[in-house]
């Protein structure tokens, strides 16, 4: 039997909606869940994708939205219920027995762990044992793990609120490396896949910026791309967490996670470098200035 060229999108938020830009660019065939019927499902729907209401931890829904799919990216939110959403896509895709491909949305971290480490977050631990349910499903699995994203609030938001009233980026990273991606580059690398998913079959793709950079590095690129001034400043860990992050209003889980990331940048968890972006697309990761550059409205104001 040939399988369907349908691809689910069960999370069109970030990624997967730069990805269905993408996938419905080349004419392919998209569905995506949306939790409610609103007007951004109304969106989704004049970029000619299907469009079925949905929630990855209910069984029925999945296996609903799966009906005639061929070909699926799984992601959620930051969430307490990732491992939940992971084994039901994983065990009704199985039952139904129709997938050429998953595309699991994971994070770089897992390639650090272990079953039994214990310094990551409570999410990062959730992408492990979901990487895990995946692989035991015997479905045709693909990991993508990213690096942090250029799009996260550390390096938008936050950066854009200090510059603007200071010229600084101030985080709590210490002399720690890192290599934030573009949201945009991730996208590619998935949608890459679910054009022509049997190449990469089982494949983990480790996906990071062109370099690693320390934070003093990254405040050079701001500089250049913005065309000021900008410095970094580093801010002990407990205090960014009280004047910054608590006051964000965020929920537990999430904010345990933020604040984890912080404490992995601090001991250079992230000092990582890949090229599979290029390897997979055939186009380099953007850098983190030709990122600002590209955004330096949100910077500047």
């Amino acid at each position: 039997m040939v399988a369907s060229s349908l691809v689910l999108i069960a999370n069109a938020g970030g990624v997967g909606r730069t990805a269905l830009d993408q996938l419905r660019a080349q004419n392919v065939p998209v569905r995506v869940m949306v939790r409610r019927d609103d007007e951004r499902a109304a969106e989704l729907r004049t970029l000619g994708a299907e469009v079925v209401v949905g929630d990855l931890t209910r069984p029925e829904s999945v296996a609903a939205a799966l009906e005639g799919v061929g070909r699926m990216y799984f992601a959620m939110p930051v969430s307490p219920d990732h491992l939940l959403a992971a084994t039901v896509a994983a065990s009704v895709a199985r039952e139904q027995g129709q997938l050429d491909c998953l595309v699991g949305m994971s994070q770089m971290t897992v390639s650090q762990m272990t079953a039994t480490s214990t310094a990551e977050s409570q999410q990062q631990r959730l992408h492990w044992l979901a990487e895990q349910v995946l692989n035991w499903s015997g479905l045709p699995v693909v990991h993508i793990r990213p690096t942090a994203f250029l799009d996260n609030p550390l390096f938008t938001s936050l950066p854009a609120r200090t510059i603007k009233e200071n010229g600084t980026i101030a985080l709590p990273f210490g002399s720690g490396r890192t290599s934030p991606v573009a949201v945009d580059d991730v996208a590619r690398v998935v949608s890459t896949v679910l054009r022509d998913p049997a190449p990469h079959i089982g494949h983990v793709y480790e996906l990071t910026g062109p370099r690693t950079v320390d934070m003093p590095e990254l405040a050079k690129e701001f500089s250049r791309a913005l065309g000021r001034p900008v410095s970094y400043v580093d801010v002990p860990l407990d205090q960014w967490r009280t004047e910054v992050l608590a006051k964000l209003g965020l929920p537990p889980h999430t904010e345990q996670h933020i604040a984890t990331m912080a404490r992995l940048h601090r001991e250079n968890r992230y000092d990582r470098a890949s090229d599979d972006v290029e390897r997979v697309t055939g186009v380099p990761a953007r850098s983190i200035e030709e990122f600002v550059a590209a955004h330096k409205n949100l910077y500047l104001g």
